[in-house]
């Protein structure tokens, strides 16, 4: 790993650039990630007028946020192991298999949150 001399300001603006960097690609090459960012962008405005408190509107829009978050993390799992090889594998299989469940199972958290806070 090559020395990093960024620091401060500097650092954290090339931090934000590889960010960004990592969201197009995400975007680009992810069809599910660019389905929950749809998803996103209505429920995020609809988390205001649904929510009762403040805590309620919060914890509406972190479930949403986290099942973006677990996709890009799952994202760059396969993204590893399809690097490391494209032959069948028994943990490659079972890598992004977990990946995949972590995905589903930030999508049951969100659709549980929103549906206590909506029925409950």
């Amino acid at each position: 790993m090559e020395f990093k001399k960024d620091h401060g300001l500097r650092h954290a603006l090339v931090a934000l650039r590889y960010s960004w960097q990592g969201l197009h690609a995400a975007w680009r090459n992810e069809e599910a990630f660019r389905q929950e960012v749809m998803v996103a962008l209505v429920a995020v405005p609809v988390a205001w007028f649904v929510g009762d408190t403040p805590l309620e509107r919060a914890l509406l829009i972190a479930v949403v946020l986290q099942v973006l978050l677990v996709e890009l993390l799952n994202t760059s799992i396969e993204n590893v192991v399809d690097r490391i090889g494209l032959e069948p594998h028994q943990l490659s299989g079972r890598a992004k298999d977990v990946g995949s469940a972590a995905v589903l199972m930030a999508i049951v958290l969100a659709a549980v949150v929103w549906g206590v806070v909506l029925f409950g």
